[in-house]
């Protein structure tokens, strides 16, 4: 089985969600460069954002802080968001069950899947931190997703765009590719990624050769 984290991988909204982060902190005083957004938070839950951000801005998030914020990243969603390049290509390649494994939560999942055209390909097989007591970097996600699909862990290839999830993919016992569109590959080396790549192309490629029996 081939488990997809969503953000970033199936969709290309990690651009869209940390500009709006970023903006909202600007308005209440934090100074916070893009790409240190970026470093700060990519691949966290929401309540593990939350934390940074009540870190960030003195110990007290404002009241309606994250409804606003999610109303504004609909709105940049709505206007920009779109699929990841040659993710459509490598889910029509693909020959094995797959499914979505996110540490967002179920509105944002079925909405930006929803969004880009991408929802019924994954219909019944959509796994959130929703649904577990510890998101990642903890390997509880992936583990009842592969619980759940009736895949072994060991036969469970999962692909990634962050060291968080890296992590908690080698902690369930499943192989990571890295995808290296926003995290240097070389974090996500360091995390315990089994291949890195730039492109779906390259993921495709990796499954193909997976399918064959020529790679671990």
């Amino acid at each position: 089985m081939v488990i997809f984290d969503c953000d970033g991988v199936l969709v290309d909204s990690e651009r869209l969600s940390h500009q709006v982060l970023v903006d909202m902190l600007a308005e209440r005083g934090v100074a916070l460069g893009f790409d240190e957004a970026v470093e700060l938070f990519i691949g966290a839950s929401i309540g593990v954002g939350m934390v940074k951000v009540r870190e960030l801005l003195g110990g007290h998030v404002p009241d309606g802080f994250l409804p606003e914020m999610g109303r504004r990243t609909r709105e940049a969603f709505r206007a920009g968001l779109t699929v990841v390049p040659g993710i459509v290509a490598l889910l029509d390649a693909l020959q094995r069950p797959f499914c979505v494994a996110s540490n967002g939560n179920h509105a944002k999942v079925n909405f930006t899947l929803g969004h880009t055209g991408l929802l019924p390909r994954f219909a019944g097989r959509i796994f959130t931190a929703e649904d577990v007591a510890h998101p990642k970097p903890a390997p509880d996600l992936f583990l009842h997703a592969a619980r759940a699909m009736g895949a072994e862990p060991r036969h469970t290839t999962v692909v990634e765009d962050t060291p968080t999830g890296v992590t908690a993919a080698k902690a369930a016992g499943m192989r990571a590719i890295g995808y290296a569109a926003m995290t240097p590959a070389a974090r996500l080396h360091a995390a315990g990624a089994d291949a890195v790549v730039l492109t779906m192309a390259e993921v495709q490629a990796l499954l193909a050769t997976d399918r064959r029996g020529g790679a671990p």
